[in-house]
């Protein structure tokens, strides 16, 4: 028989010795049928983080010609698939809060945090050099706290990973900031802090689909929460408000 596995964020579906792996969420594992709804598994997973502020979350995954799906609640996993088992699914911000800092729930707050900060290192939350300096910062200060010299020798900030690349400048920035703005902040304060931050970017939620403009040169299409966003390179060049 084929189940569906999960291991952090990520999900996989073949046979029960099998199973893939990932790096948000922690290491457990939820098991169903193929023949379960979509429901049944976004359920088990929200249950099992004891999120009720479910609204913002979805499952995606993608289909052997690379592109992305919401996984359909009212279907069953396995007639969604398009491809042959292992079958690989994400559990992620479908929507993301216009105001972060308004949502009830501390574990719904820290799930978007770690959704913002994979944006981030993706390259999918893009920012002027100065706000990925503080951004940074905040994830620096979430992560292991106050700066110590015993315990943080020069060049400390490079060892973590938090866009697609970046200079040796923007390394001692980051550090610079975390040293001598956030002391005191607690993980929390920090988390909250960066969402805060994150929300007034312009491609905060930003989740790009290629496309052309008329003249045929690549572009992104995207829903953001304050409105509909076409993206040329690292550029915004169309709006349209909700």
């Amino acid at each position: 028989q084929t189940f569906l596995l999960f291991r952090n964020s990520t999900y996989s579906l073949t046979h029960p010795q099998i199973c893939a792996s990932s790096h948000l969420f922690g290491d457990h594992e939820f098991f169903c049928f193929l023949d379960a709804k979509g429901q049944y598994l976004f359920d088990l997973i929200c249950h099992h983080l004891n999120l009720l502020e479910k609204d913002y979350f979805g499952i995606r995954f993608v289909d052997p010609d690379k592109q992305r799906h919401w996984l359909e609640f009212t279907k069953s996993i396995g007639k969604q698939m398009k491809s042959q088992p292992p079958f690989t699914m994400c559990f992620r911000v479908k929507f993301y809060p216009p105001d972060p800092a308004a949502l009830k729930e501390e574990i719904t707050r820290y799930l978007v945090f770690l959704q913002i900060k994979r944006d981030l290192y993706h390259g999918r939350l893009l920012c002027k050099t100065s706000d990925a300096a503080i951004l940074a910062a905040y994830i620096l200060q979430a992560e292991i706290g106050d700066y110590d010299p015993g315990k943080h020798p020069e060049g400390y900030s490079s060892k973590f990973q938090f866009f697609p690349k970046h200079s040796e400048k923007l390394e001692r920035r980051i550090a610079e900031i975390h040293k001598t703005e956030l002391s005191g902040q607690t993980p929390e304060m920090s988390e909250l802090n960066f969402l805060q931050k994150a929300q007034i970017l312009e491609t905060y939620g930003v989740d790009p689909h290629p496309c052309k403009d008329v003249s045929g040169n690549p572009a992104f299409l995207a829903f953001t929460p304050s409105g509909f966003v076409v993206l040329q390179g690292n550029k915004r060049i169309h709006f349209l408000k909700w």
